[in-house]
Order: C-alpha cells, then sequence, then structure tokens
C-alpha cells in the first residue's frame, strides 16, 4: 500500500507492531536514515530474499527508498512472500520531511 509522507508517518507514529525497512544502497545508507531504519538493499537480489525471509511476518513493514520506486517493489515481493502489512513512503527519502540520524 502506498501511503503519503504524512499518512506514513502518522500510521509509524501509532504502530507498536512496526518494523521500519531501508531498501536503498549502502552508499545511499550512509548519507542518512530514518531512526530504526533497518537495511537490506533490494539490489542484493537473492541476499534480499534471504534476508527478508529472517523477518517477521506479522509485524507491519515501513518500507522507503530514495524515491518511492524501489520501496513499491519490496513492499510487492513481500507480500508475494506473505508478509500481511507493507507500506510503501510515496516520494522515499528524497520527499521525507521528518527525523534523519546517521545510521549506528
Amino acid at each position: 500500500m502506498n501511503l503519503s509522507q504524512e499518512d506514513w508517518a502518522n500510521q509509524l507514529a501509532a504502530d507498536a507492531n512496526a518494523v521500519i525497512l531501508d531498501v536503498r544502497t549502502e552508499d545511499e545508507w550512509q548519507e542518512g536514515v530514518i531512526p530504526g531504519a533497518l537495511l537490506n538493499d533490494i539490489y542484493k537480489g537473492q541476499g534480499f530474499i534471504y534476508r527478508l525471509e529472517e523477518l517477521d511476518k506479522s509485524k507491519n513493514y515501513y518500507v522507503y527508498c530514495k524515491a518511492g520506486g524501489r520501496s513499491a517493489q519490496a513492499c510487492s515481493i513481500m507480500n508475494q512472500m506473505g508478509f500481511a502489512n507493507t507500506y510503501n513512503l510515496e516520494g522515499g527519502m528524497m520527499h521525507w520531511e521528518g527525523a534523519v540520524v546517521a545510521p549506528e
């Protein structure tokens, strides 16, 4: 499901079962992340799938990338794998107005 920046942020803030997933590259990750995000680079191919298989499918996943394209693709893949709730951040980090921190 695609959510606007505002809806994504508001829903995330109210969701006790949320996991934030960043599907950008390591270089993009180093430029700053949404606080609490996990990195799983969608360009890693099968490695991306392996990392998804390690995640709890009962959680709600808030997925983002740089512009919203890769995260939409990631949500589609996750839905096919049985993840019940995935939310794509429309516009990605390019339009994100919320908090951004250095990766840990």
